[in-house]
């Protein structure tokens, strides 16, 4: 008798079984227009197989595993050795062993790797976010490398290894290393100008001891890290490993883990130098600003993927359960008004898939042999391409990551919403989602710190505006909204008088006209027009489900829509 008032009808099934990649028709169509045909078949294989796993029930019950049972930090061992450990639980492991393996920390030099990681950061994410950190932390970190051959001879091949181990060893040692970030202070945190930490050089070329902390450590269970500290000659970039290559522990304590929002399952931490560390420079002294700098690049565009993918899984979410959910006489996605809202969402998931991704093929056009470099009106020029691209990447990365990392956390509270009661219980993953959506709008620099690099860029490096008018002027005529975008655009440029104080509306701006040239380009006529009418006609309001009810909103969410 009981039992008879708990039969369970109109209730959605788990989305679960599913390939997240080739269901993300923004993503495939992504990459088949940015790979090269002839590695373009191995790359779909591959992020199908990642998209099968990522979708599995399996894997999200690793994700759910690993942010239940967060790192806890190990200072000491059972004798009293100081050892400075985190321990994860086994389904991090598991998560972090398979990205490395489907090739997620390399990129740099191989063909295509720069969208094939992108399209598999962006897979990956979808079931668990906070094993992304070390991955990103890692791939980031070779353009730094690089400024010093002789440890890049080293790190990056251990760096863009596709074996996983997570014994701290020397790096000779090792099939493959993570490397971790330690740059921010208590007293500066952006501003790292103002750190303190110091650095004293030791009689061998290039060697130093360190004394100072760092507020913010990402992946402190890394097995080195680049760190900046006043040396000498002024702030420089150091390479401090946690194994010497005796065996021997580098002096590296971990004070505490942070205590975060989301993001539960990665680990963040304080960390103190003694003094004794050890750590060998990197580049220039005085120049670590400059060293570290396509390493801050490389993990801000992360943080566009990483805020894609949260956008993308949250509408995916949504619209299955409308698919599935009946209220009010009929299924809710048939609604006009639930139409409205997931299309709405729908259009912003997808317009930031397209600029990630067009700004991970702009990456491996600069890594490409310039001569066989081709633009993005088809056009082979050579080198000419390829800096355009380095250009577009300077002021275009700053702007995407101010914007993208803006939306998602009214995209994910929004598909929340569309799930009502059922979305506010952790179950569900929403809350998940959102409580890790407003984290890459602060990691690496917030909204402040990326609307005064735009600013920085258009005052000193002409060619980097050149570069973004070129990008969005390949579909001018295209759209008339655009088109008045465009001009509108020119003239609040034509006055820099107070700009500061505008600045964010201004790269709001920017990234709107950024997005809708892409649209225009690539996504079907319905998802341009959509967007255009909304972001760039004024014919949309402030919050989601406010499209213009003339559109041809069924095909839109239909687009966006999982087939399970």
């Amino acid at each position: 008798m009981a039992g008879s008032t708990h039969t369970v009808t109109n209730q959605a099934p788990p989305l679960a079984g599913y390939d997240v990649f080739t269901s993300d028709r923004p993503l495939a169509e992504a990459v088949e227009r940015h790979l090269a045909p002839a590695i373009l078949t191995e790359a779909r294989e591959e992020l199908a197989l990642l998209g099968r796993a990522s979708g599995s029930a399996q894997v999200r019950e690793w994700g759910e595993l690993a942010n239940a049972y967060p790192p806890r930090l190990r200072t000491h061992d059972r004798y009293g050795n100081r050892i400075d450990e985190v321990d994860f639980h086994p389904a991090w492991h598991r998560l972090l062993g398979r990205s490395v393996g489907a090739g997620l920390t390399d990129a740099w030099g191989r063909p295509g790797g720069h969208v094939r990681r992108a399209a598999g950061l962006l897979v990956v994410s979808q079931a668990e976010a906070g094993h992304v950190c070390p991955l990103s932390m890692t791939h980031a970190a070779v353009p730094a490398l690089r400024a010093e051959p002789e440890l890049a001879e080293v790190w990056e091949p251990a760096a863009a290894s596709h074996v996983y181990e997570r014994e701290l060893r020397p790096v000779a040692e090792k099939p493959g290393a993570l490397l971790g970030m330690a740059l921010t202070e208590k007293q500066g945190g952006s501003d790292v100008r103002s750190n303190t930490t110091e650095a004293r050089p030791l009689a061998a070329d290039g060697e130093y001891v360190l004394t100072g902390h760092k507020w913010f450590c990402s992946a402190p269970m890394s097995d080195a890290f680049l760190v900046l500290a006043q040396a000498p000659a002024g702030l420089t970039c150091f390479l401090l490993p946690r194994v010497l290559a005796d065996g021997s522990r580098n002096a590296f304590a971990i004070q505490r883990l942070k205590d975060k929002l989301g993001n539960r399952s990665n680990a963040s931490a304080e960390v103190e130098f003694d003094g004794t560390t050890w750590a060998r420079r990197v580049g220039e002294e005085g120049r670590g600003v400059r060293t570290v700098i396509g390493m801050v690049a490389a993990t801000r565009l992360d943080c566009v993927l990483g805020s894609a993918a949260l956008m993308r899984q949250a509408v995916a979410q949504a619209v299955h359960h409308c698919a599935y959910r009946q209220a009010f006489g009929g299924v809710l996605i048939e609604k006009p008004l639930m139409r409205n809202v997931l299309a709405d969402l729908a259009l912003e998931s997808e317009a930031a898939t397209v600029l990630a991704m067009r700004l991970a093929a702009a990456y491996d056009a600069v890594e490409t042999d310039f001569a066989t470099a081709t633009d993005a009106a088809g056009e082979t020029d050579g080198g000419n391409h390829a800096e355009r691209e380095r250009a577009l990447l300077r002021i275009a990365v700053p702007v995407a990551k101010y914007w993208v990392t803006k939306r998602c956390t009214p995209v994910v509270a929004e598909a929340l919403e569309c799930l009502g009661g059922n979305g506010y219980v952790e179950e569900s993953g929403l809350p998940r989602l959102l409580r890790e959506s407003p984290l890459n709008s602060v990691w690496e620099g917030s909204g402040n710190v990326q609307a005064l690099d735009v600013l920085r860029a258009l005052r000193t490096e002409p060619a980097s505006f050149d570069a973004f008018l070129r990008e969005v002027g390949a579909a001018r005529g295209a759209d008339h909204r655009l088109d008045r975008a465009i001009r509108e655009l020119l003239v609040e440029l034509a006055d820099l008088e107070g700009v500061e104080a505008r600045a964010r509306r201004l790269v709001e701006r920017m990234a709107l006209v950024l997005q809708g040239s892409l649209l225009v380009r690539w996504a079907p006529p319905e998802v341009a027009d959509a967007f255009c009418a909304s972001r760039l006609g004024g014919d949309g309001g402030a919050t989601f489900g406010t499209l213009p009810h003339t559109l041809d909103l069924r095909a839109v969410v239909e687009r966006a829509r999982v087939s399970v």
